[in-house]
């Protein structure tokens, strides 16, 4: 969950830096062709002005020579046939003077010192010659109209026409002067056209720049940031794909891999007349490895054990890892029985040889169960299953062997899916019952406790013995309900005896590690106490040594400590048969030890086996756990027992498991003689 929530975030941050990077590349090339078009369009806007005012130049250079052209043509006219001509000077003086108090303004904006010089300044005094033009253009309008008798009054001119003639030397020298400006003009507008394009070449390479730097700067690390993104992408992509069909710890094909393959692997083999091996690889003894050595050198012994299969198969063999210590081998076209003996054989031979590992050598042999297609299926699931059967047959044998599939394994399997179907309707029906086995103090004479056993009645098989279904059972998942309705049913009981006032001791109830790992088991055992009315300190839980051990994988000894907290006693059930048994004798985690049967049978004359029951016995003692001895069946033992200081027996000795009525029963009995019993017990 949190490796995806890391994957979202980093997909987030890369959409958003993309977006980053885009809209700002996007600004930036905004800004620079907005820069650009205010800059030309201000030097254009500047060019047109200059070419209106090139064109204004130009037109005030012809109204001079129109001005003294129509003042010449009036003077050689008489003045009764000059009126036309008089009207059109008056037009274009007023034009020309017009046009010239407006490049006067102009002027005042230009910043031009070779314009301001040709207007001020020799040798054209532009200005004062445009200026004398006009006044001498209408001094001769004014004399005309005087002698055409056009004025009256004030405005009759009195110099006489010889006064007014235009100075053609000014004239001339007007007309210099606009020639002047107009070509200072133009090398100006050329000039300023040379500048444009010089700004427009720098603007484009300028906007080249920024694109180069923003494809340097921004696109490239974006580029490389989405090529690194997308390679890790695919790689991720690569190794879910690898991982999809490959063990994590080893790196043989897992077990999807190894069924879709098994598929195709029987069609050829079917179609080509050949055979095919499948065979299934578990090692001895692997739980005492993890247990002793711990889970590194569990691990480490799998993963060497998967290099020397590899190393010792063909390579067109398949290897997978089914998981835990279990292993498959598909060996295509293996010929016969014997060919296929001896390449398992040889597989056995390579895996079995001793592992070094921190110092220690671990003797870690292998057994193998093998099904042959098609002899003895011609299915993927028929082959692994017998494949597993064999294997079991062969561990069975003492293990480090070879077994292969039978008829003899074909009527167990077939017995063993019946059985576990039946199993599976008996659970559903509530159809088993429960027996209980008395345990009592030697010393006294009082019962101590009480065990809770299973027993199931079959309407066609009979009884059947625990040791058969509850394996059956544990196989197919059924234990969580299966030790559900045991413990249902034995509280119940107890309760009864409670309220009756039957004395018992405490019920003693087998669990299983698939029951406390089932999510809802100390609801289901608190709840069951209060609807029974039981006192939790009048139950205890049997467990065996390895569900303490698989406390680092499945966290159960937190929920052991929480029951243990309520009242109920913890005991470590067939105490002494396993790998570390002393390290978990601990006061602070359980409360009693129930020494298996093993040691307890003919311990009246196993000098060896009483030795092993008065260590165990006196380690008990000194750490405050009680100790129950299991499985006395005769009063010899009992005495044994008793002379070894273990007070507490349980056996047939005491009593065979009873249905609740005769366990009821045989308690009232106990009740009512109770003062006597020591000496009934041990004659």
């Amino acid at each position: 969950m949190a490796g995806k929530r890391r994957e979202r975030i980093g997909s987030d941050q890369l959409i958003t830096s993309i977006k980053a990077a885009y809209w700002l590349a996007l600004i930036i090339i905004v800004t620079m062709a907005m820069a650009t078009y205010l800059m030309l369009q201000g030097m254009m806007a500047d060019h047109r002005r200059q070419a209106e005012v090139i064109a204004l130049v130009g037109t005030q250079k012809a109204l001079s020579q129109r001005i003294v052209f129509l003042a010449n043509s009036a003077s050689l006219r008489e003045p009764q046939r000059a009126g036309p001509v008089v009207g059109l000077l008056r037009e274009a003086t007023t034009q020309f003077d017009r046009n010239n108090g407006w490049l006067l303004k102009w002027l005042e904006t230009n910043k031009s010192r070779a314009i301001e010089d040709i207007f001020y300044n020799r040798p054209h005094f532009l200005e004062f010659f445009s200026v004398n033009l006009v006044s001498n253009s209408q001094r001769f309008i004014a004399s005309l109209e005087t002698m055409m008798g056009l004025r009256t009054g004030p405005s009759i001119y009195h110099g006489g026409i010889e006064r007014a003639q235009l100075d053609e030397a000014g004239a001339s020298a007007t007309l210099n002067g606009f020639e002047a400006l107009l070509s200072e003009l133009e090398l100006q507008s050329q000039a300023g056209l040379d500048r444009m394009l010089a700004m427009h070449r720098y603007l484009f390479l300028a906007t080249l720049g920024v694109v180069c730097l923003i494809a340097l700067f921004i696109f490239k690390p974006m580029t490389e940031l989405i090529r690194k993104r997308t390679s890790e992408l695919v790689a991720a992509r690569n190794a879910m794909a690898y991982i999809a069909v490959h063990d994590g710890l080893t790196g043989l094909h897992n077990r999807s891999f190894m069924r879709e393959k098994l598929v195709s692997l029987i069609d050829d083999t079917l179609k080509g007349g050949r055979t095919l091996a499948v065979v299934q690889i578990d090692l001895d003894r692997f739980k005492q490895v993890n247990d002793t050595l711990g889970h590194s050198a569990g691990d480490f012994v799998l993963a060497t054990t998967a290099s020397r299969l590899k190393a010792r198969c063909r390579p067109q063999d398949l290897c997978a890892r089914l998981g835990g210590d279990e292993f498959l081998i598909a060996l295509p076209d293996a010929g016969s029985a014997e060919d296929i003996e001896r390449q398992v054989g040889r597989i056995l031979e390579g895996v079995n040889q001793p592992i070094i590992f921190d110092g220690s050598t671990i003797l870690c042999r292998a057994s193998a169960g093998v099904a042959i297609c098609p002899a003895h299926g011609a299915s993927s699931a028929d082959l692994v299953v017998h494949a597993d059967l064999a294997l079991y047959a062969a561990k069975k044998n003492d293990g480090a062997s070879v077994e292969f599939f039978s008829d003899e394994l074909r009527r167990e399997l077939e017995h063993r899916r019946a059985l576990e179907v039946d199993l599976a309707d008996a659970v559903a029906q509530d159809a088993f019952e429960v027996y209980f086995q008395p345990q009592v103090s030697l010393s006294t004479g009082r019962t101590t406790g009480v065990e809770a056993l299973v027993r199931w009645q079959h309407p066609k098989r009979g009884r059947v013995s625990p040791g058969e279904f509850i394996p059956v059972a544990e196989k197919a998942g059924l234990m969580p309900s299966l030790g559900r309705i045991v413990m249902s049913k034995a509280i119940f009981q107890a309760a009864a005896w409670h309220r009756d006032g039957v004395e018992f001791g405490r019920i003693a109830i087998n669990v299983s590690g698939a029951e406390l790992r089932q999510a809802g088991f100390t609801k289901f055992l608190f709840s069951t106490l209060e609807a029974a009315g039981l006192p939790a300190n009048r139950v205890a839980l049997e467990i065996v040594e390895s569900v303490i051990l698989d406390d680092d994988k499945t966290g159960l000894g937190a929920k052991l400590r929480e029951i243990r907290m309520a009242g109920v006693r913890l005991e470590l059930d067939d105490f002494g048969t396993g790998y570390a048994s002393l390290t978990h004798v601990d006061p602070k985690e359980i409360d009693c030890l129930k020494i298996d049967r093993r040691f307890v049978q003919k311990i009246d004359v196993d000098a060896d086996h009483a030795k092993i029951v008065r260590a165990l016995t006196d380690l008990a003692r000194s750490l405050g756990i009680s100790v129950v001895a299991e499985g006395a069946e005769t009063q010899a033992e009992l005495s044994a027992l008793l002379s070894l200081g273990c007070d507490e027996v349980q056996g047939f000795a005491i009593s065979f498991p009873m249905p609740a009525a005769e366990a009821t029963e045989w308690l009232q009995l106990r009740l009512k003689r109770k003062g006597g019993k020591k000496r009934h017990l041990l004659g």
